[in-house]
Parts: C-alpha cells; structure tokens; sequence
C-alpha cells in the first residue's frame, strides 16, 4: 500500500494497537471513538467556512449575476450539505466504535469463565 498520498495508508493509532487482550481492544475503541469525533468536528467546522467562502467569492462575479445572487447560496448549500453529511456520519461511526465495545464485552468478556482456555495463550484474557 502506498504512503506517498494522504489518506491511503493505514491509520498509525490504531494500526499500531497489537491485539494482545481485553485492554487493547478498549484502546483501540476508545482511540477510534475520538477520531471519529474528531473528524466529525473537522467537517463541521469546514461546512461553516466554506459556505462562508463560497458565498463572499461570488460576490459581483459578472457570470453569477446573470444568474442571480440566491442562486449563488442555493449551490453553496448543496456543496455545503455534503460537508454536513460527513460530518454526521463521523458522528454515527464514533458510536458504532463505543457499540464495538460493548459487544466485544457483551460476548467474550461477560461469558469469559465459560470459554477461557489456558492452554491457548494467543489471547491474554487476564488483561481486564
């Protein structure tokens, strides 16, 4: 995979997390979770400027006034609203990450003394 462009590697907080037991999986869902978030808010905040930007770049342009100035906002909403979608699906996808964990908890952690198994340490399941 190649890491010369923004976006096509793999991301280092959490590539980096090793899947060792219980705690590594908190990590990673807590780490994802404020990425998520993280993004959201990015997004957010750029619908904003762009909007703003869109709107105050057009201002006596000799084409859009042909057009119409509402005409310019209309477009700059629907540019915008996409922003704006993003933004909440960042949102939704940090819950999911919180989900993630509570379904990890819910069907290995909850039912550990049914399948712990000493003799296969490839998962530390003491690490609680």
């Amino acid at each position: 995979m190649s890491t010369d462009r923004p976006g096509r590697a793999r991301i280092p907080e959490l590539s980096n997390i090793p899947w060792q037991g219980p705690v590594s999986i908190t990590n990673y869902a807590q780490i994802g979770r404020a990425l998520c978030r993280d993004l959201g808010g990015e997004f957010e905040m750029a619908s904003e400027e762009l909007y703003a930007v869109l709107i105050r770049s057009f201002k006596g342009h000799p084409v859009l006034a042909l057009l119409g100035g509402p005409d310019v906002r209309l477009r700059a909403r629907r540019v915008v609203r996409r922003l704006k979608r993003a933004a909440e699906l960042q949102k939704g996808s940090a819950v999911e990450m919180v989900k993630f964990h509570q379904q990890f908890r819910k069907e290995f952690i909850e039912q550990l003394p049914a399948i712990k198994d000493k003799k296969k340490p490839v998962f530390n399941w003491d690490d609680v």
